[in-house]
């Protein structure tokens, strides 16, 4: 557990999504700012930035895009692909 991991993702969501999604990653006990939620706590820290949200478009149909940065700190291994696993599951949208 030395330096900080980050991970970096783009993805399909808007803000609104974003912040109504992470508690079922996080729980309730983070603190929330503009653009960034923070877990901390037993000397490690997890940082989930986002940017300023933008949008793809595919012919008409318009979709929102934002890229969220994971920095996290004082995390081993296999705590971050836990951590990770449940993000992903999270924000994961069922397809046809």
């Amino acid at each position: 557990m030395g330096s900080d991991v980050v991970i970096e993702k783009e993805m399909g969501i808007s803000h609104t999504e974003f912040f109504r999604n992470i508690p079922r990653v996080l729980g309730e006990d983070f603190s929330k700012q503009t653009d960034r939620v923070i877990l901390e706590g037993d000397d490690k820290s997890l940082v989930i930035s986002i940017s300023e949200q933008g949008e793809r478009r595919i012919a008409l149909f318009v979709l929102p895009v934002t890229c969220v940065t994971l920095t996290f700190k004082g995390y081993g291994e296999a705590e971050i692909t836990k951590t990770i696993k449940a993000f992903d599951r999270a924000f994961q949208r069922g397809g046809g």
